[in-house]
């Protein structure tokens, strides 16, 4: 099966077992544990996987063309991608990260059009998709974990803690939220530090979320939330902050996204990005994800990023790499998915059920294993905005 003689020279721990749709069983990988099992049941299933690996896995899995026969969806994925990551640098995998990148970076190209209908693809599902496996904030955002195993209300709390304190709030200042989400960012910084914030979204059904709960917390004079793209922000703010948007701006529109950044921010402003990013450099979206999660998505290496910056005068205050946190974030998510399969199968169905618990499995094992990590980058146009020493973060 070429599949099989693709994987093998990358399985270097453990074991995987493919029975395939004739029978034939194909061990692949040490023969050492971990040991899995998947079967595939579609005559064509192992040359696809062979010619794109990303693509078919995903939707094998949710047609039920492969399963996986014991163990877990998320042991498989996480069999396969840390051996993969451990040989990072192999031909093989050079070579489907070009054939990748190149397809992506052309489908990552977003106007204002394009970036509405992607948005809503993801954003505008039925609000209890996310009830059924977000935290009660409705934080669809990497949390903050000072332990692996504290809950994900409470890293979701440290998450907001530590996106305040790098904004500096004083009382009455003005804040621009790009991608408010279901506002609870927004609501929660009007609350603790008495600021007014503006949030933007092209998510017409979060938007009725934040909207009717500033109404509910009687702060919408204070809180506003607007269906607005960024490329058309008018007003200027003390602060910006932006937490889990930037992944779906679009490389080929970076520059315009921070010359509208700078140009919204005060003089002695203070701007914090919050973004999945790659430690190992530039690459590309996987093409199941731009399929079926996230359309326009894209997420950039650090070196992708400074050189927009730079062109549009904003000094890079702090920069701190987030390691592991999501993958901590997106296991509470998929217990809480898994948790809940049955409920939210009764508003959609299994392919969809399954589409969706292959996204937050391979998610999670990008961020253990594949060089993904998280982001915080504050900026600002004066050298006086932020304090002289980090003291100010541990007060």
């Amino acid at each position: 099966m070429l599949f099989a003689r693709f994987l093998s020279p990358l399985m270097k721990n453990g074991t995987l077992i493919i029975i395939n749709y004739d029978g034939r069983v194909y061990n692949v990988g040490t023969g050492g544990s971990p040991k899995l099992t998947v079967k595939f049941h579609d005559p064509s299933l192992g040359k696809s996987l062979f010619y794109n690996p990303a693509l078919y896995a995903g939707e094998a899995y949710m047609n039920g063309t492969l399963t996986v026969e014991d163990g877990s969806l998320f042991d498989l994925l996480d069999l396969i991608m840390s051996n993969i990551g451990k040989v990072h640098g192999h031909w093989t995998s050079r070579s489907l990260r070009f054939i990748e990148r190149m397809s992506g970076l052309i489908r990552t190209y977003n106007p204002i059009s394009r970036s509405k209908t992607n948005v809503a693809h993801h954003y505008d599902l039925s609000s209890s998709l996310y009830e059924n496996f977000l935290d009660p904030d409705m934080q669809y955002s990497m949390a903050y974990y000072k332990n692996s195993d504290m809950s994900l209300t409470e890293a979701q709390e440290n998450k907001i803690n530590h996106i305040a304190t790098k904004l500096c709030l004083s009382e009455g200042m003005n804040v621009l939220d790009v991608g408010c989400g279901w506002g609870g960012l927004a609501l929660a910084l009007n609350k603790k530090f008495k600021v007014n914030v503006t949030g933007i979204s092209l998510s017409k059904e979060q938007l009725k979320i934040a909207n009717k709960r500033a109404q509910t917390s009687g702060v919408q004079s204070q809180v506003q939330f607007l269906y607005e793209d960024y490329r058309n922000i008018k007003n200027k703010f003390d602060r910006i902050v932006s937490v889990g948007m930037f992944e779906h701006v679009g490389l080929p529109k970076y520059n315009s996204f921070f010359r509208c950044m700078r140009n919204a921010l005060t003089d002695n402003g203070i701007f914090l990005l919050h973004t999945i990013g790659r430690a190992d450099g530039p690459g590309a979206t996987d093409s199941w994800t731009l399929k079926y999660i996230f359309p326009g998505g894209y997420a950039p290496g650090l070196s992708e990023i400074v050189p927009h910056a730079e062109k549009n005068n904003l000094y890079i205050n702090d920069v701190e790499v987030l390691r592991l946190h999501y993958a901590f974030t997106l296991r509470d998510w998929r217990k809480n998915f898994m948790s809940n399969y049955d409920i939210i199968k009764e508003t959609y169905d299994e392919k969809f059920c399954r589409m969706w618990e292959f996204f937050l499995a391979s998610a999670e094992s990008s961020f253990r294993n594949a060089w993904h990590v998280n982001f915080h980058i504050q900026m600002s146009p004066s050298l006086t905005s932020v304090p002289l020493t980090r003291d100010y973060m541990y007060k």
